[in-house]
């Protein structure tokens, strides 16, 4: 166990593209999509090796935080905050800084997206020690990169420079979501990583850093984690936090200080091998079961009774019906109590679309 770890697990996200399974009341994060326990349950399991019960935080918002307060039982409910608004996750993770910076000078922080999969949680512990490390021994910064198996439009990627100290390498630069012949070049070269979303950094490293590349956003942080754990502190998270940048740390603090040079810069990157996906789309959980399945035809069917004829690779959700599958490949149906979605694997990407219709019309019992 590493006494001044915290792990800080954001779970604010509507998981949209998981319509109509995830809503904004029990989104992605809040459901079992890989095993019996949901993903936040999974998310926080693999962390309690390293840390304490008591120095888990959560950042949600006010449609989830009952339901994640009911699921994650062993933490403290005080530590799952609300966010009266979204503000992207610079705001999130930054006000988590200046609280514990406040409360423990020597706080490590380790920012863990909420819906994620790891395969070799083993070897997950041992990335994340050598981080907190390294996190701990400075003004650090550590990002944990992916290896590209494909060039992913998707994702964001890191330059990794020059080998700094044990498995650690000088970030150069960031770069989000490039078009598909940037992507391709930057898998040829070897040296670029998915960016995962999971960094590490004291939070004296953090607050500081906010201080000097987003000052506005900053003082008014400081401003609410002076009135954390008072009675004012309600009053003064609905005044103030609206008011903050609405900025992922990517753009507010990565970038800058990559900017700064590969040596000035103090961020490091450290290797993700131990097997990660995001499970951005229902496609991506088709491929990651079908990886772990004996399935011979590449079908993933939850129903209560199977008939398939000339039919693979398609995935179907109907836990209460029985399911034919005829003469159709590479489909995606999810059929629950009040809605249908039928689309194609290689289009599930814009299933979110749905639900930016649902809130465009007004039918909020559907989102």
């Amino acid at each position: 166990m590493l006494a001044n770890f915290y792990p800080v697990i954001l779970a604010g996200g509507r998981g949209t593209r998981f319509w109509p399974l995830s809503r904004k009341k029990r989104a992605k994060q809040l459901l079992a999509l890989d095993g019996k326990d949901t993903m936040i349950q999974q998310t926080v399991a693999r962390l309690l090796p390293l840390s304490s019960a008591k120095q888990f935080w959560i950042i949600t918002n006010e449609d989830l935080r009952p339901e994640i307060v009911g699921q994650l039982r062993k933490l403290r409910p005080e530590h799952v905050i609300a966010e009266p608004m979204g503000r992207n996750t610079a705001p999130a993770i930054g006000l988590a800084a200046f609280i514990l910076r406040r409360e423990n000078p020597d706080a490590v922080i380790g920012l863990f997206p909420s819906d994620h999969v790891v395969v070799n949680e083993t070897r997950f512990r041992e990335v994340l020690s050598e981080g907190v490390e390294i996190a701990a021994a400075g003004e650090n910064i550590v990002v944990l990169g992916v290896e590209p198996s494909r060039p992913e439009t998707g994702y964001g990627y890191i330059q990794a420079g020059s080998l700094a100290s044990g498995n650690a390498r000088h970030v150069l630069r960031f770069t989000e979501k490039p078009n598909a012949e940037r992507a391709a070049e930057f898998v040829r070269s070897g040296n670029f990583y998915w960016n995962s979303g999971m960094f590490l950094w004291s939070a004296t490293t953090l607050a500081n850093a906010l201080t000097e590349h987003l000052p506005k956003t900053a003082e008014l942080l400081e401003k609410i984690a002076a009135d954390y754990g008072t009675r004012k502190f309600p009053a003064t998270f609905r005044r103030l936090y609206p008011r903050c940048e609405d900025i992922s740390v990517d753009y507010a603090v990565l970038e800058p200080r990559s900017a700064k040079g590969e040596q000035e810069s103090n961020i490091f990157c450290l290797r993700a091998d131990f097997g990660w996906n995001d499970l951005g789309s229902w496609t991506a959980l088709h491929e990651h079961h079908v990886a772990k399945s004996t399935s011979a035809d590449g079908n993933l069917i939850s129903s209560q009774g199977i008939f398939t004829l000339n039919a693979s690779g398609n995935y179907v959700h109907s836990p209460q019906k029985f399911v034919a599958v005829v003469g159709v490949s590479d489909i995606v149906v999810i059929d629950t109590e009040d809605a249908l979605l039928v689309t194609t694997r290689a289009n599930s990407q814009d299933v979110g679309k749905v639900v930016k219709f649902l809130d465009e019309k007004k039918l909020k019992k559907l989102v």
